[in-house]
């Protein structure tokens, strides 16, 4: 079962969801957000001590006008896992919380020694240019997350359609406080340093990736095994942005190689 909780940290009360039993693990979630009921949390809690902090803005996060780049993000999340009291958890990312995750590897490299980043955001490449998802539509953003465009679209609307109020009007209030803070970090371009910092991660690594992932595309796979020493890539098949979803069980047993 996954609860939600809170807890007090130096820039304010923070969200979380915590379930199961095992190691600790730690999960940070992409732009989306992230719900108690995420197939993929459920998944994680049937072999760790699952904790999934919500970014600031998010869930009952509060939001925090100190916090206002990449490094008051990052410290921010070092503060959320002493208040957890956990230390040296597996910290998995997905999209915007994989660039929060490889950005704490690389400032704190002795403090993180188990690592899974899934399509993280962070890096930027000329040549493949990563779509504006703050100019995006809502109808088109399965296009860009999901290898099944069809099957994406009834996951993220419960089958209403998209241009239903009971779908769209919740959506867009939602996005507009949630993007408020991913836009800090992801707008204009996701590249905040993290190309002169990534050298500096020493936690053995696992990445996971969607072979039709649209929004960060194969080269940034590549880069970050390119910049990470020792790390490992597991390209997943018939899955795109939101791989977590589409091939839940290809990306646990991607974790478990971590121990």
């Amino acid at each position: 079962m996954i609860e939600n909780k809170t807890i007090q940290t130096p820039k304010g009360m923070v969200e979380y969801l915590e379930g199961g039993t095992g190691p600790d693990l730690v999960f940070l979630h992409g732009a989306g957000g992230v719900t108690a009921d995420s197939p993929f949390l459920k998944a994680l809690a049937t072999k760790y001590h699952v904790r999934a902090p919500f970014l600031p803005g998010y869930g009952e996060s509060e939001d925090n006008p100190e916090i206002r780049d990449m490094l008051d993000v990052t410290l921010h999340t070092f503060d959320v896992l002493d208040a957890l009291g956990v230390s040296k958890p597996i910290l998995v990312g997905h999209s915007l919380g994989g660039m929060v995750a490889a950005e704490m590897a690389a400032v704190a490299p002795n403090d993180v020694d188990r690592l899974c980043l899934i399509a993280a955001a962070g890096l930027w490449i000329d040549a493949y240019p990563v779509p504006d998802m703050f100019s995006l539509l809502p109808r088109e953003l399965p296009e860009y997350l999901f290898h099944d465009v069809a099957a994406g679209t009834a996951m993220m609307t419960s089958n209403v359609s998209m241009s239903d109020p009971k779908f769209l009007i919740p959506f867009l209030v939602r996005n507009a406080r949630q993007l408020g803070m991913a836009g800090k970090l992801l707008f204009p371009i996701p590249e905040r340093g993290l190309k002169d910092r990534i050298h500096r991660i020493k936690a053995r690594t696992v990445l996971v990736w969607g072979d039709s992932d649209r929004m960060f595309p194969a080269p940034y796979a590549q880069a970050f095994k390119a910049g990470i020493k020792g790390a490992e890539l597991v390209s997943v098949p018939e899955a795109g942005h939101m791989v977590i979803v589409e091939q839940t069980p290809a990306v646990m047993a991607a974790i478990g190689r971590l121990g």
